[in-house]
């Protein structure tokens, strides 16, 4: 079972990379890769000219699973809030605070020896903050 973690965290790693090369191209620029604040965590934290966008990475192969951007639920988008705002309060976040805000979801699947990406800008609004 140990190669199994093992596995899903190198797709999970590979998503990641592939998210941020995807998030470059379209001018971001990559602040910080799953940055932690105690048990919270958030996958990449990119600005561009629109604002600061915390973003959740989701990574698969494919199945017939649901859409890995569907396993972006209310108690991650919760924890990833709570991070932000810490993240935001940090010396390295400080200057990003009268910024937009916004929360992304970039979903990368593996299919064969190809992958897919889709990324979904604002894919929630924090209402419970």
């Amino acid at each position: 079972m140990e190669g199994s973690g093992n596995h899903r965290r190198d797709i999970g790693k590979l998503g990641e990379d592939i998210a941020c090369s995807l998030l470059m191209e379209m001018g971001h620029v990559i602040l910080e890769r799953n940055w932690r604040s105690g048990h919270l965590e958030i996958d990449i934290i990119s600005f561009n000219h629109e604002g600061i966008h915390f973003v959740e990475v989701k990574s698969r192969k494919f199945s017939i699973q649901a859409p890995p951007q569907d396993n972006v639920g209310r108690i991650k988008q919760r924890r990833t809030v709570k991070a932000a705002a810490s993240f935001l309060r940090t010396a390295k976040g400080l200057p990003y605070g009268s910024h937009e805000c916004m929360f992304d979801v970039v979903a990368v699947t593996f299919e064969g020896g190809t992958f897919r990406t889709e990324w979904f800008p604002q894919a929630y609004i924090p209402v419970f903050v």
